[in-house]
């Protein structure tokens, strides 16, 4: 009997949200399977990189590397070394080393300065205070990841979302609603995505509490304080863990973010705190308002 094609969409909770697997034009025999994949791709990058985790490689530099050398998952040295290129390109405005221990800044160094990238996967942290936190950019990773174990299994069109932060391959765009951070309750546009990512941070909403937000989770590093200038940055980059990693950038830096945003090929909308919509001018063209 010849294999017919198939759609099929599933979520499961990781990462501390919902994970949805949306695919198209797949072989009917071997679509759940590559779904079962990508979720364990997720799994995976989640007990990695977990902060809570005690088993995980983030735990352990955390306890062990200020100390002596730590081998990693070539995963997470990937993740590391894509995070020190974005604190640096931004000057800080990302910064994986605001978690729980006292600010390295009053040390006299920075998160960059004091993490090492040996050989072999290796990494050392050069001072006791180095703490970090992969939750600004392991669930992009985790994303690419997902779409990586799609089209390894023979999948031809897919969208992998977890908590809005997605990325998308095939010969289809799919049509993404974005929420106006000012007004969580309503939609603020709707755009196209193509073989690319798109990510999403903004204040914190809770649907089943309010419609009013509350301080974003992004942390201003300088103050270790939720950023403030920007209401909501929406990211599009050609990977999913760059795009999650600049939301937090452009939340921080606001329209200071150019720099990093071109250097990385990509581009961003941003909400400022009294409504006014800005969007790098690669943006344009692509932004329809919502109905």
């Amino acid at each position: 009997m010849p294999a017919t094609s198939t759609s099929i969409r599933r979520a499961r909770a990781l990462l501390g949200t919902f994970v949805e697997i949306d695919v198209t034009d797949a072989n009917r025999r071997d679509a759940e399977s590559a779904v079962e994949a990508a979720f364990s791709a997720v799994a995976d990058v989640h007990r990695l990189m977990s902060f809570h985790d005690a088993d995980s490689d983030v735990s352990r530099l955390n306890r062990e590397a200020s100390s002596c050398a730590v081998m990693v998952h070539p995963w997470t040295y990937a993740v590391l070394k894509m995070a020190l290129d974005v604190a640096q390109q931004s000057d800080g405005a990302f910064d994986i080393g605001v978690a729980g221990a006292p600010p390295l800044q009053q040390t006299g160094t920075s998160t960059v300065a004091a993490i090492e990238l040996l050989a072999d996967d290796q990494v050392r942290f050069g001072h006791p205070a180095v703490k970090i936190d992969l939750g600004g950019i392991a669930k992009g990773f985790a994303v690419d990841r997902a779409l990586e174990a799609l089209r390894s299994c023979g999948v031809r069109s897919a969208m992998v979302n977890a908590g809005g932060d997605l990325a998308t391959f095939g010969p289809d765009a799919r049509v993404v609603h974005i929420r106006d951070p000012l007004f969580p309750d309503r939609l603020l546009c709707q755009v196209e995505v193509s073989n690319e990512a798109l990510a999403t941070s903004a204040r914190r909403f809770d649907p089943f509490r309010s419609a009013d937000t509350t301080d974003t989770a992004v942390i201003e590093p300088t103050t270790r304080r939720p950023a403030h200038g920007v209401y909501g940055a929406t990211v599009r980059a050609p990977t999913c863990m760059v795009a999650d990693a600049l939301t937090k950038v452009v939340m921080v830096a606001g329209e200071r973010a150019a720099a990093p945003l071109a250097h990385f090929q990509a581009n961003a909308m941003l909400i400022t705190t009294n409504g006014d919509i800005h969007t790098t001018s690669n943006w344009q063209g692509v932004l329809q308002h919502a109905a």
